[in-house]
C-alpha cells in the first residue's frame, strides 16, 4: 500500500516563542522516528509549510522556516499552503496521486486546526489515515489545555465514519510502515 507521511506545520513559529505549542520538541522527536521509517520503505514525506502574507509565517521569514530539529531528506516534498486545509488551493492531491498514495499518515502542528482539518479532507478524498496519536500537539486555549486538545482530536477524528475510510490513532512508536496497511 503507497502511503504518504503529512507532516503539517512543523515549523520555527509553532515550536519556539509565543506560539510554541505543547511538547513541540517531543512531537518533533516522534515524527522524525516516523518519517525515517516512511523513507527506509520507500513512502513519501510530505512536508507542509502555512503561510500568510505578514507576521510569524510570512513566507521567507524565520518562523516560516521548518522547526530547527526537523530532520529532512532531499527526497521529501514541500508544500505551501495559506488555510487550514493541506489540499485547499495547493498541489496536494497531484503529488499524491503522481506517487499512487492510497493511504495517508499524519502529523503535525496543530491538533485543532490544520491537523483537524486536513484529516477530515483527506478522508472525504477517500484515503484512510493512521494519525500519530502523539504526533500532534498544539497550544492552551481557554476552555482547555493542548494535551486535552489532541486527546480529544483523537478520539473525535477516529470516530467519524460518514465518508467510508477511516482515521485509526496510533502512538508514533506502534506505526509499521511497509507493505500493508501502517
Amino acid at each position: 500500500m503507497p502511503v504518504a507521511l503529512l507532516v503539517i506545520d512543523v515549523q520555527q513559529a509553532l515550536c519556539r516563542g509565543e506560539y510554541a505549542c505543547f511538547e513541540a520538541d517531543r512531537v518533533v522527536e516522534r515524527i522524525n522516528s516516523v518519517s525515517q521509517r516512511v523513507r527506509d520503505s520507500g513512502g513519501l514525506v510530505v512536508l507542509i509549510q502555512h503561510e500568510g502574507p505578514g507576521g510569524a509565517f510570512a513566507h521567507g521569514t524565520e518562523g516560516w522556516q521548518l522547526a530547527s530539529g526537523l530532520v529532512t531528506a532531499p527526497a521529501d516534498v514541500r508544500v505551501r499552503k495559506t488555510a487550514t486545509d493541506s489540499f485547499h488551493k495547493t498541489a496536494l492531491q497531484d503529488v499524491l496521486e503522481q506517487h499512487g498514495i492510497d493511504h495517508l499518515i499524519v502529523c503535525g502542528l496543530q491538533s485543532d486546526f490544520c491537523v483537524d482539518t486536513t484529516t477530515r479532507r483527506a478522508l472525504a478524498l477517500g484515503y484512510p489515515v493512521t494519525l500519530v496519536a502523539d504526533g500532534h500537539s498544539t497550544m492552551d486555549n481557554s476552555t482547555l489545555k493542548a494535551a486535552q486538545i489532541t486527546a480529544h482530536h483523537n478520539e473525535t477524528l477516529c470516530n467519524i465514519t460518514s465518508f467510508g475510510p477511516r482515521a485509526t490513532a496510533i502512538a508514533a512508536s506502534e506505526i509499521s510502515v511497509g507493505r500493508g496497511t501502517p
